[in-house]
């Protein structure tokens, strides 16, 4: 039988099965297992998921028979990169002008986070980004996402508008009460200062909720 290696420098990487590229980042076998072994049972425990598997901490993974601590960090590092060629195909100079184009830019980042990230997305004045700002790493709260916090930093980056962003790790992306009264709280402070909120776009597994789109805003 040919070995994964072999495989894909005779047919291509497109060819290979997942547990065979997964078999090559795990390079060899440990334990009486093959690498392919080792592969299989990664991808069994995640349940055919390599999105569960890149969202598992280094020590989850370095647990498993056959994968100890330098091939766990190995796998993390091969999937971040996979996701990170897939935020490269969003051109960082396209105008911001949809809650879609949003969340075609920062769900490869936040849909499998296991806590919350609140970010501000300051734009200029042709909606392009000028700066992703993460306020706040937790449970989304009023006390924690303070107008303080969100407009110091888009003053500094000479926002003309922001995009509120943050991720909901249960992957439901209905926003909760708490999400509303940040929103309008935030909403407030935008018209005092003159820093108009465009849009909340809230980030769940498969999809998203934008509060303009669901005229919460």
């Amino acid at each position: 039988m040919e070995r994964p290696r072999e495989r894909l420098t005779q047919l291509g990487p497109q060819r290979l099965s997942v547990p065979e590229l997964l078999a090559i980042v795990i390079g060899s076998g440990s334990g009486g297992l093959s690498a392919l072994d080792v592969a299989n049972e990664l991808l069994a425990r995640a349940g055919g998921s390599l999105r569960t598997i890149a969202a598992e901490p280094v020590e989850g993974l370095r647990a498993m028979r056959g994968i100890g601590p330098a091939r766990a960090v190995t796998l993390h590092a091969a999937l971040e990169l996979g996701r990170r060629v897939t935020e490269e195909e969003w051109d960082p100079n396209a105008p911001l002008r949809s809650a879609q184009a949003v969340h075609r830019m920062v769900s490869g980042r936040l849909r499998d986070l296991p806590v919350e990230e609140f970010h501000v997305l300051a734009l200029d004045t042709q909606c392009r980004l000028k700066r992703d700002i993460l306020v706040t790493r937790g449970t989304l709260n009023s006390s924690l996402v303070h107008p303080r916090e969100v407009f110091r930093e888009a003053i500094v980056a000479c926002a003309a508008a922001i995009i509120l962003v943050h991720n909901h790790p249960s992957g439901d992306p209905t926003p909760s009460p708490e999400d509303v009264e940040v929103t309008r709280e935030l909403i407030a402070s935008g018209e005092l200062l003159g820093i108009p909120i465009r849009d909340h776009v809230v980030i769940g597994r498969e999809s998203y909720v934008s509060f303009v789109e669901s005229n919460r805003m």
